[in-house]
């Protein structure tokens, strides 16, 4: 899954490595961008082939055929191996790829303090593109509501220690075979659905004010806070000695 990522690299930077032209985009950094917010993503320009723009959509997809946004269920994250039959995303994928820039994003791992998030990037600290599917809803006499969700995998060695997904990285070779319009067949991008090699990518604990989307500034990179003291065990009696043969929660200590 991915439900959280940043992007705080400068328009000139992006618009660089994902080969974008023309007007100047007024980028805002987002440190914790969340579902239902405005992000930037990269189409291919109809007027020039082979040529980029960089437009803003919303987070989370509403389809065409959807009589309103709130019936559509707005997913965030399309699977990559179920994408190609499910109505909502089966016609996205053979004609409205996006690319999703990032510089990393958030995961939570349970633990015996709660569920502590971490972040992941790329070792080269370089932004990225997850594959995006985007689709347009139009309503009777007023502007089209443009939106987007992002295409995840099976995680890779890292990322599965903290989640059984990843978002789908592409390669600066795959993302040109992800826009290419003429290419509409899902078996020809399959080869693009497998987990980035994590010898490019480090994952570090950082702090819990990630949890709240509110919070969109550097602090939420920050060092995880210390965590509540683990209770005192109520003194009592000395526990037996567990057979080699007994599950641990057969004496209550769940």
């Amino acid at each position: 899954m991915c439900g959280r990522y940043w992007l705080v690299t400068p328009f000139d930077v992006l618009a660089s490595r994902f080969h974008v032209r023309g007007e100047r985009a007024p980028l805002v950094p987002r440190w914790n961008a969340a579902p239902g917010q405005d992000l930037p993503v990269v189409l291919p320009d109809a007027s020039a082939r082979g040529a980029r723009v960089l437009r803003p959509m919303r987070w989370g997809l509403v389809p065409s055929w959807a009589d309103a946004p709130d019936d559509a269920g707005r997913p965030i994250n399309a699977r990559a191996e179920t994408a190609a039959t499910k109505p909502s995303f089966k016609e996205p994928l053979r004609r409205r790829r996006t690319l999703v820039p990032a510089d990393g994003f958030f995961e939570w791992k349970k633990g015996d303090r709660g569920r502590q998030p971490w972040a992941i990037r790329l070792k080269s600290r370089r932004p990225f593109a997850f594959a995006g599917l985007f689709d347009e809803w139009r309503p009777r006499g007023g502007p089209p509501l443009r939106t987007f969700a992002i295409l995840t995998t099976r995680p890779n060695g890292l990322v599965g220690e903290l989640h059984d997904r990843m978002p789908v990285i592409l390669t600066p070779e795959g993302e040109d075979l992800w826009l290419d319009r003429d290419v509409e067949d899902p078996a020809r991008l399959a080869p693009l659905f497998v987990p980035l090699d994590a010898a490019l990518m480090e994952a570090f604990e950082v702090s819990r004010r990630v949890n709240a989307p509110a919070n969109d500034d550097p602090s939420v990179l920050g060092p995880p806070e210390p965590g509540p003291p683990r209770p005192a065990r109520p003194r009592g009696p000395r526990p037996r000695q567990r057979s080699l043969w007994e599950d641990e929660r057969d004496d209550g200590d769940a």
